[in-house]
Parts: C-alpha cells; structure tokens; sequence
C-alpha cells in the first residue's frame, strides 16, 4: 500500500530509522548488558538466611548429636521406640556428621559456591528426613529443623544463583 501524502509505501516506512532512534537504540544496548548470572535482587535476603540458618543448624545438629553420644539417658524415649530402631549413640554419631558437613555447606552457600548450593538442597531434604525419624525422642526441635528445613530448600532452589552474582560485586 503507498501513502500519498509521503510518496512510500508502508514498508518502506517501517524501515526507515531515524539517527536519533538509532542513538537512542545503542544507548540502550550500553545501559543493559547481557550477564550470565542473574543480577542480585531483594529476594537475595532467602539465600542470605538459607546460608546463615545452615551454619546455625548445622552447629545446633552437632550439638544435638554430642548429646546423644554422651548423655543417651537425656531423651524420654527409648531407642526401640524411634521410627529407625537405633541407639543413640549412633544416631549421635550421625547427626554429628551430618551437622559439620551441613554447616560447611552453609559457609559455602554464603560464599556463592554452586556446590553449596546443590549440598545445601540436598543436605536439607536429608536432614528433614533424618529429624522426621527423630520425631518420636525429640518432637518440637525436629518439627521446628523440618520446617527450616523447607524454607533452607526453597531460597536456596529458587535464589541460590543470585548469591554467586552479589559475592562478586561485595568483592569488587
């Protein structure tokens, strides 16, 4: 189709580019550039409190675990009654481990380490399952780690990229 007033068709319109519209498109390519990691938003705070709560747990879970080494008779429940019929010693031992690597994880995660991360999410989804066995010797602790547990796997699953991009900047 041709304008007449113009004396163009309307191709040939949509075509044209002023050096002002060009100016202002290279502009805006200078003002964005394109990153592989995402830039640090707001929700940078979950990784933050996921790194942070990890390396808070993850003591409180040695501790945990130095107790049911040392001092078996300090739980109400006797090992048969456990859902995994264990002594505690055992589960002491278990949980001491678990603890110290969990709370390495979280010096990770707040380093912006991706291994971090994925251990994190893991260590957590293991950790709730662990404190759910727990649940019978020990109900309120482990209601409370299971559901910090959940709150950890999401910042870290849904955020965790940002916390490599915010390292950097707090760096540089």
């Amino acid at each position: 189709m041709e304008y007449p007033r113009y004396g163009q068709t309307q191709e040939a319109s949509r075509d044209h580019v002023t050096s002002s519209q060009a100016r202002q498109d290279t502009q805006m390519a200078q003002v964005r550039p394109v990153t592989a990691e995402p830039a640090p938003t707001n929700w940078i705070g979950w990784v933050v409190f996921a790194g942070i709560t990890m390396l808070v747990l993850g003591s409180l879970q040695a501790l945990m675990g130095l107790v049911g080494i040392f001092n078996t008779d300090f739980y109400l429940v006797t090992a048969g009654d456990l859902a995994i019929p264990v002594n505690y010693t055992a589960w002491g031992w278990f949980h001491l481990a678990m603890g110290v690597v969990v709370a390495l994880a979280g010096a990770a995660v707040m380093a912006g380490k991706t291994w971090g991360r994925a251990v994190g999410i893991f260590l957590a989804g293991l950790q709730a399952l662990v404190n759910f066995a727990w649940f019978p010797a020990y109900p309120f602790w482990s209601m409370i780690i299971i559901a910090v547990d959940v709150l950890v796997i999401y910042a870290l699953a849904v955020h965790g990229r940002e916390m490599k991009a915010f390292s950097r900047r707090a760096t540089s």
